[in-house]
């Protein structure tokens, strides 16, 4: 299958779960940002445990992750293989890139900043296309090259562009997604 056509199967699955409306995910998209600033929350409590050597803070960061898992089954209710996973790492991904991005922002390097951010944006995009069943495992059939396993759509490098896969996957979801809507 090609891709324009892995894209235009993509289209026709969000305009059946679109029926000419938009989403409105304002919560869910509210408790998303809530569990990116949670898996943060962790992995600094990890370092600063690691750092002084003071156990108290992995027990902290045992009670933050039993929260950021209690919210996250909130937003996934259904899933299959590494799915939880994956989703977890897209939001953690997402919320560094655009710390990365703001940081680049401060130091004045706007060009790295932007790229930053849509790479954090298409993350995050793809972590909503995910959970709402847009994205389907048999969407990313299995080929090998070489004999390792590498999934169909994601032979290329991650471009924050909307001209590859991940670029109109993030285009699209951004589109029907309002968080401004209450």
């Amino acid at each position: 299958m090609t891709n324009n056509e892995d894209i235009n199967q993509f289209l026709n699955k969000v305009k059946k779960m679109e029926k000419g409306e938009t989403l409105d995910l304002s919560s869910d998209e509210d408790l998303s940002i809530a569990i990116m600033n949670l898996i943060s929350i962790e992995e600094h409590l990890f370092f600063s445990g690691g750092k002084t050597g003071k156990t108290k803070y992995y027990d902290l960061l045992n009670e933050v992750r039993d929260m950021r898992k209690g919210l996250l089954k909130m937003i996934i209710k259904d899933y299959e293989g590494e799915v939880w996973c994956i989703s977890k790492h897209l939001l953690a991904a997402s919320m560094r890139l655009m710390e990365v991005g703001t940081k680049a922002q401060t130091k004045g390097d706007i060009k790295a900043s932007e790229e930053f951010f849509k790479k954090s944006y298409n993350l995050y995009n793809l972590f909503w296309g995910l959970n709402l069943g847009m994205l389907k495992s048999d969407d990313f059939k299995s080929e090998t090259k070489n004999d390792t396993p590498v999934l169909s759509k994601s032979d290329k490098p991650l471009k924050a562009d909307k001209t590859d896969f991940m670029g109109k996957v993030s285009g699209v979801i951004g589109k029907i997604l309002d968080c401004c809507r209450e």
